[in-house]
């Protein structure tokens, strides 16, 4: 299992959100790019991006952040929050980027799934917010009558590369990652899935190192706080093969 440090970017700052709230911001650095060469430093082979202004209003407004991290750091990186049109995917792709993560568009707009996967096979990731299991969509702010698992099953025929399945009532709580979602999740598809939401110390990353079949966990707030040692956590993971 990989361990992937957030980065969420929210008016050009790295800060975290309680529960996906907009009004629950805290802010941890008001330079993202010495935070992405941080987390690098301490073993990070992939970071997950989020521009969080795209996720809540449907138009990206931190590129130039994104671009400047991408050019700081020699690792991977996935970035998600507003992207819903080719265009964009386009753009962000053919900037450096590795992946991008669609959230909103999986609902809204799966004809643009269909059509990215095929463009570009193995970089399009999903990702699945869910509420009590319900799928939430515009940076958390609507919850539909959609399951997530469902949506999850769905898209095994799309062509995407991953899920990334994120417990919305755990996320930024540090009140540990929800397993029993996890766990059915990672039954639920053939596809590899990071979980998101919850971590809080070094002991969560091992018991989610025991949900047979996860692909990687997503850590945030738990390493801004101190609650987690981000350099202890890949050695840890790193301890076990994939093949183990």
């Amino acid at each position: 299992m990989i361990v992937i440090p957030a980065i969420d970017l929210k008016d050009g700052k790295c800060v975290r959100l309680v529960q996906g709230k907009k009004e629950a911001v805290t802010i941890y650095s008001d330079d993202p790019v010495s935070t992405a060469r941080h987390w690098a430093a301490l073993g990070a082979k992939l970071l997950h991006v989020v521009d969080l202004d795209g996720a809540f209003d449907g138009i990206q407004k931190n590129l130039d952040v994104i671009i400047a991290i991408r050019r700081a750091v020699d690792i991977g990186i996935e970035i998600g929050g507003g992207i819903r049109d080719m265009d964009r995917i386009d753009a962000l792709l053919n900037a450096g980027l590795d992946r991008v993560v669609l959230g909103t568009a999986v609902v809204e707009k799966q004809e643009l799934v269909e059509k990215a996967c095929k463009k570009f096979p193995g970089r399009i990731l999903i990702g699945i917010d869910a509420k009590d299991g319900w799928v939430a969509v515009r940076g958390w702010q609507e919850v539909t009558d959609i399951k997530a698992v469902s949506l999850a099953e769905d898209m095994m025929d799309k062509g995407v590369a991953g899920i990334i399945y994120t417990d919305i009532s755990r996320d930024g709580m540090l009140s540990g990652p929800n397993l029993d979602a996890v766990q059915e999740m990672v039954n639920a598809v053939n596809l590899p899935v990071i979980a998101s939401g919850g971590i809080k110390t070094i002991d969560d990353i091992r018991t989610l190192m025991g949900v047979k079949g996860l692909w990687g966990a997503i850590t945030g707030k738990a390493i801004y706080s101190g609650s987690l040692d981000l350099k202890k956590a890949i050695e840890l993971t790193s301890e076990i093969s994939p093949s183990s």
